[in-house]
Order: structure tokens, then sequence, then C-alpha cells
């Protein structure tokens, strides 16, 4: 298979300063942990690449605790050139931040404070390094509806760059997986609409078109990707692609539903903010 949109810079890990990355990592939890926002990160722990970002990235992700799988920051174009990057950004699913279809989030930490509806596909098997296109699609079980709500620790997170925003772990946030989609393995998920509500009004519609054309290429993408940074696709991994809408911005005391289909037909998700 083929990177739509391979990652640039270094991934040899012999170019990684592990020390580096570490202070890194330790400066972005005290964010993490006191809700503090960072204008940047000091000039001699500011990762200079992807892979010093990603190094970062598993040195917080040790002081974050477990992971499920994977989400991809900036898979549409106008993410893209929101934050100044030409690719995607992967990051960890952590389980501090899952929550399920129903729930009452918690409103005290938003910054970003915007939803995204996201097509999230849950790995049946491992995918090895090089796989086919054939091999990757046969890998996946399921094809489900998700919101995510990402977050990031930086003041201004459109200009600090892809290597910070990789070592906050791609601006993760608060990750609710909705509903398998009948039938989603052979939807053509590029022409699948999707719709935000926020208190019964609907500010945004979108389709899976808007994720690097497909969701299938961004899961392609980082299928090719993360082995360069010592990273599988494992079985049993969500993988969330990427949000399919102009993202809605939300509130303490916010409903939010994100629907599948017309008229919801493919599945839906709804929680509430405290």
């Amino acid at each position: 298979m083929t990177a739509a949109h391979p990652v640039s810079g270094d991934p040899d890990p012999d170019a990684v300063d592990l020390v580096r990355a570490d202070g890194t990592a330790g400066t972005l939890w005290q964010a993490w942990t006191t809700h503090e926002r960072l204008a940047s990160l000091p000039e001699l722990l500011r990762p200079r690449t992807p892979a010093e970002g990603f190094a970062a990235q598993q040195r917080l992700a040790e002081r974050a605790g477990p992971a499920y799988g994977w989400k991809l920051a900036a898979t549409a174009a106008a993410g893209q050139a929101h934050i100044g990057v030409d690719a995607p950004l992967p990051g960890p699913l952590f389980e501090r931040f899952r929550y399920a279809p129903g729930a009452v989030l918690p409103s005290d930490g938003l910054y970003m404070a915007v939803a995204e509806a996201e097509f999230a596909f849950v790995m049946g098997d491992d995918v090895a390094a090089g796989a086919s296109a054939g091999e990757l699609r046969s890998a996946v079980a399921a094809v489900h509806c998700a919101i995510e709500f990402p977050e990031s620790r930086f003041a201004d997170f459109a200009t600090a760059g892809g290597p910070q925003l990789l070592a906050d772990a791609a601006c993760a946030g608060l990750f609710v997986l909705g509903p398998e989609i009948t039938g989603g393995l052979d939807l053509d998920l590029s022409t699948t609409g999707t719709a935000l509500w926020i208190n019964d009004a609907e500010p945004a519609t979108g389709s899976g078109g808007a994720v690097l054309g497909n969701p299938w290429t961004a899961l392609a993408w980082l299928a090719d990707t993360l082995p360069a940074f010592g990273a599988d696709l494992a079985a049993g991994s969500v993988v969330t692609t990427g949000t399919t809408t102009v993202p809605a911005p939300i509130a303490a005391g916010d409903r939010v539903r994100a629907t599948f289909g017309p008229d919801a037909a493919l599945g839906e998700i709804a929680v509430s903010f405290a």
C-alpha cells in the first residue's frame, strides 16, 4: 500500500535523544495535570522532527496510562492548513479519555471545545509492515460511529507545529466509540454522510470524503507510517480516522449528538457535558 501523505523527518530511533524526549514529556504531563496552556515548549525540549515528537509522545504515554488504539488528527485538508502541516498526525487513544455513548462528560478541562464526528475501525488482526490494501481491509473487523473531542495543551495549537503537536499526543482528548455500522465494511465511506447536533441545532454536516478522500485511505496511511516509528497496528486496536465535518463548538452543559447516514440510518451517538 502507498501512504498518501508520508511523514517527513528522520524516523531513525538513533537520531532521537531519549533523555530530551523524556524532558519534553515531563513538561507536557505537568500541563496535562494542571490544565496549564503552554505558549510553546522550552527551546531545549522542543521536538524538531516528527521522530522527536513521536518519541516524546511515547514517553508521555508512559505517564498517561494504557492506550487501546490510535487517533488521527489533520486528515482533512482544511485541518492541515489550519495547523500548518502537510500530513496527518497519529496519537494514542488513552483509556483515561474513553467514554461510552450516553455518558455525561467532564467539562472542566475544555479548551479547544469542539466536537468531531468520525468513522472508526476496530482491527481484527495485526497488520504487518508493507501490507497490501487487500490485507489491510481483511484485517478490519468492524466500522463504527465515533465522536472525538480533541484537546491541546498549547495555548495556540494552530501555530505549535507538527512535532510539538505529535509530542502532545496529536491533540488527544475525550473519545466515544459508538455502535458498529451494519454492513460498514462494504460501504463507500467516502460518500457516507455525517452530521453533528448541538442542543438540537445542526451546526455541521460532512462525509467520509473529508478524511484524506476516504477513511480507508487514512487507515492505510497509519498502517504504513507506524512501523517507521517502531509501532504497529495490532489486533483489537481502535483507530478513529479524523473529523468528517468542520469541528463544531461546544460548551459546558451542551448535549451533543453525531448521526451517520441519512436520517441517522447507520447509527448515532449522544452524550452530554456536565
